[in-house]
């Protein structure tokens, strides 16, 4: 197998080896990238929803062929979610079972690996290698303070503490990729453990690539009429400016109705593939959607 630092020997190869696997990366990117894997260093991407933050991790996985692990904020997770948690009716099973044969069971028995479920942090610290998993903790900033501080030794240390079994260390430490949408301020003891990076909107012309390559199908013409109205669409006061993602869905949507060239009516009638709101919509109605098709 490739040494990781011959995979990875230069921000630009690993650009061209992004790129490769689909994923356009700028200069920017590609050079937090490098440095998260061979520094290495926990990397937070920041930005607006939908413009490749996870998918630069899943790339990032893909281009090193290791597992993409991944962990999926949300208000209220705690380490049952996170981290590991005991299988209780197993334990449970187990307890009847030595009653039923007249066996005594230690504590130390119950709470053993055989009874531990493996959830994606300890599942990425434990990966057997040889190259280290790619860790993504998706959308931190739905997660509360106490979570943050939960990541901490992670981050800082690449140990993880069960209480039971005591710490345990990764001989393979995961590449940690953390991503916010900026939905509220991260704290400075995390951000102090991290690489920073913030991805911005592609321009027009980076964006109707984007689109080429995930829409392979469309035309290159529509690509380009897609890129120029999601970029007008951003201007507008809209609660959810749409992103790549919602380009591409609109792409696609458009590529299934066999639309060649946008229109007012056919925006219209596609609205729902790149705004999310009632409001949003209204707003580029008001603004007119003949306007938006660039017309």
């Amino acid at each position: 197998m490739t040494p990781l630092e011959e995979l990875v020997s230069s921000p630009e190869t690993l650009r061209r080896r992004l790129d490769g696997t689909g994923y356009l990366a700028d200069e920017g990117i590609a050079t937090a990238l490098f440095c998260a894997v061979r520094l290495p260093q926990p990397l937070l991407l920041e930005g607006e929803a939908g413009v490749g933050k996870t998918e630069a991790a899943k790339a990032l996985a893909e281009v090193l062929e290791t597992p993409l692990v991944r962990l999926q904020c949300y208000e209220g997770i705690d380490a049952a979610e996170a981290l590991y948690e005991w299988d209780f009716p197993r334990q449970l099973l187990a307890i009847r079972l030595a009653e039923a044969g007249g066996a005594a069971l230690e504590t130390g028995d119950l709470f053993s690996r055989d009874y531990l479920v493996a959830r994606p942090l300890l599942r990425a610290a434990e990966h057997p290698g040889p190259r280290p998993a790619v860790l993504l903790v998706d959308e931190i900033d739905r997660a509360d303070d106490e979570f943050e501080a939960f990541l901490l030794e992670l981050l800082a240390e690449s140990t993880v503490t069960i209480p039971e079994l005591g710490t345990l260390r990764a001989t393979h430490p995961p590449i940690v990729i953390l991503t916010s949408n900026r939905t509220r301020d991260l704290h400075d003891a995390l951000k102090r453990r991290c690489l920073y990076h913030w991805i911005d909107y592609p321009d027009i012309d980076r964006t109707a690539e984007i689109i080429r390559r995930r829409v392979p199908a469309g035309r290159v013409s529509l690509a380009e009429q897609v890129a120029a109205a999601v970029a007008r669409l951003r201007t507008l006061e809209v609660q959810k400016p749409p992103g790549l993602a919602e380009a591409i869905d609109w792409a696609h949507a458009l590529g299934l109705l066999g639309v060649e060239q946008l229109d007012g009516p056919t925006v219209l009638a596609t609205s729902g593939s790149v705004l999310k709101y009632r409001e949003d919509v209204e707003t580029m109605e008001e603004r007119g959607a003949a306007w938006v098709a660039g017309a």
